[in-house]
């Protein structure tokens, strides 16, 4: 073939291949035929629903060309971290600690959108030293592999550093919150009053975890099976004797403002021991430039 057929073939296959690419994108952003329809039938659908309250359509115009393209993608990959990692009830238990709104296949999405990215840097790195010299093709694929795992795993342990994050602010705020559901008890109200009355006037991780306990007692969960699941979700000791505690105060009729003062005054001096503790950590750590620099 002479070099002008050869242009206008791969001249007609570029064309068409963008073709496909532009159809399919646009095949892509077209709503679904459930997002168009179910904002007219939501009423109907689900009794008590109103448009007026609920919230928009998941997936309706958020759908971009890129996440149909690679979206398949991405959960295949994140099936084959499932299968390969496994624990998927731990990463569930963690994701609730740390206050995370997601499944366990979201998360395993992040970790392989973590690992593409340590990929990418790992790649572009062999790129930039194979424009500099020679590099062995073998070793620059197991680096860049060996990105991809670290990627995947930072992700997880990003999580648990989120987890701890958040379970040390409940902890600050904990004796604040008790004091004012004692305080709260003591002027007369009911317990649910006045966790209505603390949770509408804080704000913070544990009062978000005390209004969830609070719509579930309002929509009529029993008091002590509410906080007792909040017991078994929490991951710190502390708050999860609290709310035995104040499980066991309402169902027995024990004086509820002694426990709570009482499991205040402990977390207050749980943080005191901590804080000598870190404290004489921190002291042999500035000793060790003073002798070795000084």
């Amino acid at each position: 073939m002479t070099p002008a057929a050869w242009g206008a073939l791969l001249g007609a296959t570029t064309g068409l291949g963008l073709l496909l690419v532009v159809r399919r994108v646009l095949v892509i952003r077209r709503p679904p035929l459930a997002a168009r329809v179910l904002p007219y039938v939501r009423d109907v659908a689900v009794p008590g629903a109103s448009r007026l309250t609920s919230g928009p359509v998941a997936g309706a115009g958020s759908r971009s060309a890129a996440a149909g393209v690679f979206g398949p993608v991405l959960r295949s990959a994140a099936d084959t971290v499932e299968r390969v990692l496994g624990g998927a009830r731990s990463v569930e238990r963690r994701l609730e600690r740390a206050g995370l709104e997601r499944t366990v296949h979201d998360f395993r999405v992040e970790q392989v959108q973590w690992g593409l990215v340590g990929f990418a840097v790992a790649a572009a790195y062999g790129v930039l030293r194979a424009l500099s010299g020679p590099v062995s093709p073998v070793g620059a694929l197991l680096v860049c592999a060996i990105a991809f795992v670290s990627g995947v795993l930072a992700r997880d342990t990003w999580l648990t550093s989120q987890v701890r994050a958040r379970e040390r602010r409940i902890l600050a705020e904990f004796p604040t919150l008790a004091e004012l559901l004692a305080l709260a008890v003591a002027a007369g109200e009911g317990p649910v009053a006045a966790l209505g009355r603390v949770v509408q006037r804080s704000a913070g991780e544990l009062s978000r975890d005390l209004a969830q306990v609070l719509a579930a007692i309002r929509t009529g969960e029993p008091v002590g099976v509410a906080f007792d699941r909040m017991a078994a979700t929490t991951g710190l000791p502390l708050v999860s004797r609290f709310a035995q505690g104040v499980a066991i105060a309402v169902e027995r009729g024990t004086p509820l403002a002694d426990v709570l003062h009482a499991q205040a005054g402990d977390v207050r001096e749980a943080g005191r021991r901590e804080l000598i503790e870190v404290a004489a950590r921190r002291e042999v750590l500035m000793m060790v430039p003073v002798v070795f620099l000084v």
